[in-house]
């Protein structure tokens, strides 16, 4: 018989939970706006609102901490970070930052202007953000089978080569700053990116002679799939295969607050000398110093043990496993998710779950509710609140996929968790015909409005 997964990891803290009621949390999201990013966090049993920044670090991680050199320029910890990222990516120039949107900010300003068009993979919320920001449109390459949620497709974050050569031919390519890969892609289910794939958009970049940029939070768990998917790659390691990945690239954000453990950083990784110094200028603009970019010492020698510990077959195999565990429980229960399993959470198909809402009334943000009520967990909506108003029209945006996005923490939560997550969500299927209306907006922001959106429950 095969041996069970199982954490490859032992419990030396524990954090407590305040178990609520429904009542309370009825009261609770009253005074939320019926936003969960305005919860406080003794509000929620499971919180699976993100991955971001909400794994448990090591006890090496801890030790690195403590031995983290807090000079302004120059610093040890900064170089120990240097070699890390060189090892990893095999990037030679990079910026830190303090997180993902910190890095794409930077990034952009160095090159993306207004009338750009910038292909690529189902863009994540900050990322699209930034790039209308500066007047530039995001442009949506992924596969078709991406938004068929029942489609078992090993490789649902590929982009197109046909969408992507048409985007090119269309606009031409002195309108393209860059191609953007999002390793795994997250808004389409937190999707792998397939080896292939990311050779065959290496080659078109390089024939239109175009920068090829990975969108890179979830590389890690993006490897663990081609190596358990792909053919070629079961006998690679982790890092053998992060580094071929990255060969293919120009560059690289990165938000360290997923695959690299930590609970803040980020960095730029950058092939061009050129265009790391350009970047510079604004880094110390908007982050701080190139050496430390808007991260303490402790951070960055932090960051560094965490890109090593994250790309470990072991741990990523009981991360993934964990992610599994959910995804199938949830299968068992007949509710509709997104097939195969994501890395880092499980997708909740909300259309499916919930037909009868209209789709002015926002129906993977009622069914995110919904769970809140039921059972005290936090989790996030990636449909039309995400998907924001059109930057021209200001009419909402609707997207292919209502989702309901169940983002697992690194190292926190035990399968006793996920028991609780999967049943909540099966007392909600089964009494699921009673949800007749949803929610509308009273208040939003002009961009991201997600995150501070207020709504209020639509009346019988």
């Amino acid at each position: 018989m095969k041996h069970p997964y199982f954490e490859p990891y032992k419990t030396k803290m524990v954090e407590p939970i305040f178990v609520s009621n429904r009542n309370s949390r009825e009261k609770w999201l009253k005074t939320a706006d019926y936003n969960l990013f305005n919860l406080k966090s003794n509000q929620v049993v499971v919180d699976l609102l993100t991955d971001s920044g909400t794994g448990a670090m090591s006890d090496q991680q801890w030790a690195a901490m403590m031995l983290g050199d807090e000079s302004y320029a120059g610093s040890s910890s900064y170089y120990n970070l240097k070699k890390a990222i060189a090892q990893i990516t095999g990037f030679n120039y990079f910026l830190p930052t303090h997180q993902g949107r910190a890095a794409e900010n930077v990034l952009f300003s160095t090159i993306i202007k207004a009338g750009d068009i910038v292909p690529g993979n189902s863009h994540f919320d900050t990322t699209k953000g930034h790039i209308e920001f500066r007047q530039a449109t995001a442009l949506d390459c992924t596969i078709d089978e991406a938004f068929d949620t029942s489609i078992n497709h090993p490789f649902k974050g590929n982009i197109d080569i046909t969408k992507l050569k048409s985007a090119i031919e269309k606009h031409g390519a002195q309108k393209i700053p860059l191609i953007i890969l999002t390793i795994t892609c997250n808004t389409s289910g937190g999707q792998p990116v397939s080896m292939q794939n990311i050779k065959e958009v290496n080659n078109i970049a390089k024939h239109y002679q175009i920068p090829l940029f990975f969108d890179s939070a979830r590389f890690a768990e993006n490897a663990y799939f081609i190596k358990t998917r792909e053919t070629g790659y079961n006998k690679k390691s982790i890092k053998e295969i992060c580094l071929e990945m990255f060969s293919y690239a120009d560059g690289m954000t990165m938000s360290s607050k997923k695959d690299a453990i930590v609970n803040m950083g980020g960095f730029i990784g950058f092939r061009d000398e050129e265009l790391y110094k350009k970047a510079s200028t604004y880094n110390i603009m908007f982050e701080g110093f190139i050496t430390y970019g808007g991260l303490s010492g402790r951070d960055m020698n932090a960051l560094a043990i965490g890109l090593d510990e994250g790309t470990e077959y072991d741990f990523l195999n009981a991360r993934i496993g964990q992610v599994a565990y959910l995804g199938n429980h949830l299968k068992e229960f007949d509710i509709p998710i997104m097939e195969p399993f994501g890395g880092h959470a499980i997708f909740v198909d909300a259309k499916k779950f919930l037909p009868q809402i209209a789709k002015e009334q926002y129906i993977a943000q009622t069914l995110a509710l919904e769970l809140y009520l039921e059972a005290g967990i936090r989790a996030v909506e990636i449909g039309t609140l995400l998907a924001d108003r059109d930057p021209n029209t200001r009419e909402n945006r609707y997207p292919n996929l209502e989702l309901v996005r169940l983002a697992i923490p690194r190292r926190v939560y035990s399968n006793n968790h996920m028991d609780l997550v999967a049943v909540a969500l099966k007392n909600i299927w089964d009494r699921r015909t009673t949800i007749t209306k949803g929610y509308e907006i009273i208040s939003e922001a002009p961009i991201l409005r997600h995150f501070t959106v207020k709504l209020k429950p639509i009346k019988l």
